[in-house]
């Protein structure tokens, strides 16, 4: 992975930590769309 890749995952990896609120629903998107990966 290149360095910007990196860069970038981490500040949304920092930014998620601080904010539970959209930490959570980001997870709940991220639930959905494997859940739908795996019903089809």
């Amino acid at each position: 992975m290149n360095k910007m890749a990196m860069t970038a995952l981490g500040l949304g990896v920092a930014y998620l930590m601080r904010n539970k609120q959209s930490r959570e629903k980001l997870m709940g998107q991220f639930n959905n769309f494997a859940g739908m990966k795996n019903s089809q």
